[in-house]
């Protein structure tokens, strides 16, 4: 059975999407789960819930924690008994297979590199998010924040990583790779994406298609889309934004008259499934890629549903091996490009 280890003092509203999302994990995903937190809350909030004890899952207790408003670099090194550091050593120490956290991104991220360490051929790990596309299959941008500067020989590993996450992930075939520009012309671009260009088309087992534009994310003309950390952060906060609006936008628009009231009640069904292929908690989380460990890192506002989802993804990395098959497809174009 896959374990994976679940930071209960990440979200916003700590522990109960915690609690309440591993329980269904457990339930529909026949997945083990280590709450990971202080006693005294999480087990109050685990006791509201009878027949637990039934479940796969398990507590561990962590004294500390590191709230949203704490700088990452001073709460990695101050607070060694974290929530977040206690799962992540789970994870480096074999007992998990990976690990969900809701909370500070940033001390997320540094932590899970500090304990867990890097993938051979990894030189920093990039997170990946998916944007519902109108061909029904997700697409996969990365970076969308852990690095704001990169080389291109940094955006040429997220390619490899992004295109292994979209094959195992949403069972794409030859996910099809673009590199975020503006404009699909080779000539078109800053120097990154100008150096980047000759390293993403000498990837023999990556189906590259070039330059790709901003327009591109959300039609299914493309399945991974490659950018640096900085880029890739405003295009996902700009989407999030706009989600939002779209949705108060319809909610308004159908509540106008009677009419459009009566419209409203008929278009339920469609508006639910709108919202379904927009809502966050559907992928759950954006996933660490590179570590030596599987890290997904949530909203902070996250529910049980993201958390209950952010888990089978995290199963879903372990059972797919990822990780090794980021190791051994890097390897292999490392030493393609030494000979």
């Amino acid at each position: 059975m896959v374990t994976i280890a679940l930071d209960a003092m990440g979200s916003d509203h700590f522990p109960k999407p915690e609690v309440e999302g591993a329980l269904q994990a457990a339930k529909a995903f026949g997945v083990k789960v280590i709450l990971v937190g202080r006693e005294d809350i999480v087990c109050r909030e685990l006791d509201r819930h009878p027949g637990w004890k039934a479940l796969p899952i398990e507590f561990r207790h962590a004294s500390q924690q590191i709230t949203m408003e704490e700088t990452a670099g001073k709460a990695v090194r101050a607070k060694k008994d974290s929530s977040i550091r206690v799962s992540s050593r789970l994870v480096r120490e074999g007992v998990a297979q990976g690990l969900v956290s809701a909370g500070n991104t940033g001390a997320v991220m540094a932590t899970a590199k500090l304990v867990q360490g890097m993938l051979p051929g990894v030189d920093r790990p990039a997170l990946a998010s998916a944007f519902p596309t109108l061909g029904g299959t997700p697409a996969v941008m990365i970076d969308v924040g852990a690095n704001v500067d990169c080389s291109p020989k940094m955006l040429a590993q997220f390619a490899v990583m992004g295109n292994i996450y979209s094959r195992v992930i949403f069972r794409t075939r030859e996910p099809r790779v673009g590199l975020l520009s503006i404009g699909e012309e080779e000539h078109k671009g800053n120097a990154l994406t100008h150096e980047s260009l000759p390293l993403l088309k000498s990837l023999k087992h990556l189906n590259f298609i070039g330059n790709v534009e901003g327009r591109d994310v959300y039609t299914g003309f493309v399945d991974v889309i490659v950018c640096d950390g900085f880029v890739g952060n405003v295009a996902l906060k700009v989407s999030e934004g706009l989600v939002d609006v779209v949705r108060q936008l319809l909610k308004q628009s159908l509540k106008t008259s009677i009419t459009r009231k009566v419209g409203a009640y008929l278009a339920q069904g469609a508006f639910n499934e709108f919202k379904k292929r927009v809502d966050y908690s559907e992928y759950g989380g954006a996933p660490l890629l590179g570590l030596n460990g599987i890290c997904v890192i949530c909203h902070g506002r996250s529910n049980a549903k993201a958390i209950k989802n952010a888990i089978r993804v995290a199963k879903e990395f372990a059972e797919g091996k990822i990780n090794e098959r980021i190791a051994t497809e890097l390897d292999d174009w490392a030493s393609a490009q030494a000979g």
